[in-house]
């Protein structure tokens, strides 16, 4: 099974086994579009930390197949998102005479690229371009992603145990462009601020061209939160996401400054990554940042978009997973309410729908 295997169908399942819980939505496609049939998170207990899903095979598979039975999931085929952090991408540039020359490049410059020997990995390549050299041979643009052999059996061992039917592994970073890029084909920073890691992904036409990680979340702000005030982390929790609550730091009413104490380690990021992509430049032109959108549990934050259009001068907002969905009205409160924790499991779902 390849990362960018695809198979047609009726309806999907994308999953996304987080490090904090675990998320799905079901998806129909109807003549093109994506149709919401269901969707279903469960968090995991509160000792949970990174990675420890998969020490546990047995316990992951059985709650996810209980997650599934109780949102009544219609079809055993799914979509499954690898964590940023577990994998290897890069986009590189190889020779396109042919078939054969081309794959034999995109090896040698994997096995040049990555530290695992490559009888250890799970390795995919998706063509993005292609177009002739100065020197007058084809060559092509491509995407190469590598995961560990190892963690690859792991999610399938994990599906196959709840009884599903796995069409495909990607990057999460791909789910998220599908679900909240879409065609969009402006230069976008995506900032996915979960639960123990934010993941940075600087989108050109619609390709990751930039992805970092760090291992700093919403976690590290709740118990920031907690320690300087000496409160129990679940109050803490809650404060964090309470704009009137917030600003018992900020006596003047400004939260801006407390924001950027608590998330000192993802700003330090972000600024590395903005001023990493924008001091490049092509066709003598200086690249640039279009916008932000945040996404993740802890993009629900007081203020946060306004806080990062401030501080990065370029506009910044939450994205919204589900724009491209069809749904009952009557469910557009708490889909969005949900909705930055949904932008990986959308996204998978959505991917043989577009």
């Amino acid at each position: 099974m390849g990362l960018f295997t695809k198979k047609t169908g009726a309806s999907y399942v994308g999953i996304d086994l987080g490090m904090s819980g675990m998320k799905i939505v079901e998806l129909l496609n109807e003549r093109g579009r994506a149709r919401l049939v269901t969707y279903a998170y469960a968090d995991y207990p509160t000792s949970s930390t990174e990675r420890k899903f998969l020490d546990d095979p047995a316990r992951t598979a059985a709650l996810l197949k209980k997650v599934m039975s109780k949102a009544r999931v219609t079809t055993k085929r799914c979509i499954t998102a690898l964590s940023n952090s577990s994998i290897f991408s890069s986009i590189i540039t190889v020779p396109a005479a042919n078939e054969k020359e081309l794959q034999d490049a995109v090896r040698y410059q994997a096995g040049k690229l990555i530290p695992i020997p490559l009888e250890e990995i799970s390795l995919d390549s998706k063509i993005l371009d292609s177009e002739g050299s100065g020197s007058g041979k084809k060559v092509a643009r491509v995407l190469l992603t590598g995961a560990p052999q190892s963690l690859v059996n792991a999610y399938v061992e994990i599906l196959g145990r709840a009884s599903m039917e796995p069409l495909a592994l990607e990057p999460e970073s791909l789910a998220q462009i599908r679900a909240l890029v879409g065609r969009d084909r402006s230069t976008v920073m995506i900032i996915d601020m979960g639960s123990f890691r934010t993941n940075i992904t600087v989108v050109e036409r619609g390709i990751p061209f930039v992805s970092r990680s760090i291992a700093s979340g919403g976690a590290s702000v709740t118990a920031n939160i907690a320690s300087t005030l000496g409160i129990p982390q679940d109050q803490a929790e809650t404060m964090k996401r309470d704009i009137e609550s917030m600003q018992q730091f900020a006596p003047a009413g400004d939260i801006f400054p407390i924001l950027e104490m608590l998330l000192k380690p993802v700003i330090d990021e972000v600024k590395y990554s903005f001023n990493l992509y924008q001091g490049q430049s092509e066709n003598g032109q200086q690249k640039r940042i279009d916008k932000i959108i945040l996404t993740g549990g802890s993009s629900l934050l007081p203020r946060l978009s306004e806080f990062f259009t401030k501080l990065m001068n370029v506009n910044a907002y939450r994205g919204d997973p589900w724009a491209r969905v069809v749904y009952p009205e009557d469910l557009r409160p708490v889909l969005e309410e949900i909705g930055p924790r949904f932008s990986v499991a959308v996204g998978c779902a959505m991917r043989d729908i577009e």
